[in-house]
């Protein structure tokens, strides 16, 4: 089965194992942190659901119906899976209101629970959360123990931080879209093709970057003149020459090797790495034309993921992993290092990632 992220490569090789990954949503759990308290009182009523086999826009809507508002006064932090069993809040702008009842709103939608209610003062923002907390059922595997072999690798070093297949849409056209754009084929009036497309085009250059970095052995090891970023801390810190002791604090994870968000600004590498990812997102001129047309700002994102509190279980042929990841980063890079996804059958689920 083809797959736009076959592009990239592996850090721990090709995985050896098949097998299959949500046959069911209760196979794909989310559960969403978002990191604060809420105030207690305010205009925006929060909704914490537990949705099953539903997007979140459907669900969106739906609850500013049964809430009397329109759906732009519903927001939240991230968007979750559709077949999978996910938790996450939903803030409702009701100022100088009650709190509804959802009663209804709950028998009409079985596949949604009501599991809290709060008042905020604030509205919830995509990106408002800290992260999330995934448990995955691995189902059907051919070689069980190769993938706990990779766990076990995976728990120590991490994977490779790379944007999963939903960024670049079904067979990657956001950025086939994305490259004709870039080269004056049409125009994207669309405020949310615009953002699917210029996403897709910085995640894809990123995502180069990384794989080239893991191609040449580089991924673990210094260049000269790399940017680097302090646990929790984004502000960068361009290596200005490589050191035993700079080495080993990438080792130890205290500080971490990035790639670039590219924008229309000049990358903040210098020396080896500059000439190095420029090399990689040079091979992309239309993606790169695209985001300095639209003048997006450079940002940088961390080379490796270390998925936290991570545990696994064997049931014969099927492995339960959990892990935490930070907001932003994909549990599919994590599952892609561990197993291939073996292709469907008559009766099995497609693939319903938003």
């Amino acid at each position: 089965m083809s797959n736009v992220m076959d592009n990239f490569n592996w850090l721990y090789g090709k995985p050896g194992c098949q097998g299959r990954i949500k046959v069911l949503p209760e196979h794909f759990v989310v559960k969403e942190n978002l990191g604060f308290d809420f105030a207690g009182s305010g205009e925006h009523f929060m909704v914490k659901v537990r949705k099953t086999g539903e997007n979140t826009k459907y669900v969106v809507n739906e609850l500013a119906k049964a809430c009397g508002v329109k759906s732009r006064d519903v927001s939240w932090a991230g968007l979750k899976d559709r077949h999978a069993v996910t938790e996450q809040w939903l803030s409702v702008h009701l100022p100088g209101k009650p709190d509804p009842d959802l009663t209804q709103f709950v028998a009409e939608h079985p596949g949604v629970e009501v599991l809290e209610t709060a008042r905020h003062d604030k509205k919830l923002r995509p990106g408002d959360l800290v992260g999330n907390w995934f448990q995955l059922r691995l189902t059907d595997l051919d070689m069980p123990q190769d993938v706990i072999t990779r766990l076990e690798q995976v728990n120590l070093h991490g994977v490779p931080n790379y944007f999963g297949e939903q960024r670049f849409g079904h067979n990657g056209n956001n950025v086939v879209k994305a490259r004709s754009w870039g080269n004056d084929e049409f125009r994207v009036r669309d405020k949310s093709k615009r953002s699917f497309y210029l996403s897709a085009a910085r995640s894809w250059l990123f995502n180069m970057v990384l794989s080239a970095r893991i191609e040449q052995g580089k991924v673990h090891t210094l260049l000269a003149g790399d940017s680097l970023q302090q646990d929790g801390d984004e502000r960068g810190q361009i290596v200005e020459s490589v050191s035993a002791e700079l080495q080993q604090q990438v080792d130890d994870g205290s500080m971490a090797i990035t790639a670039p968000m590219m924008g229309d600004n000049a990358l903040p590498t210098t020396a080896d790495a500059e000439a190095f990812e420029m090399a990689v997102v040079e091979q992309e001129p239309l993606l790169l034309k695209l985001i300095r047309d639209n003048r997006m700002r450079h940002e940088r994102r961390t080379l490796l993921l270390k998925p936290l509190q991570m545990e696994w279980q064997q049931d014969g042929n099927d492995l339960t992993v959990s892990f935490s990841l930070p907001a932003g980063c994909f549990a599919t890079a994590v599952v892609r290092e561990l197993m291939i996804e073996r292709e469907l059958e008559d009766g099995d689920h497609a693939n319903f990632d938003q």
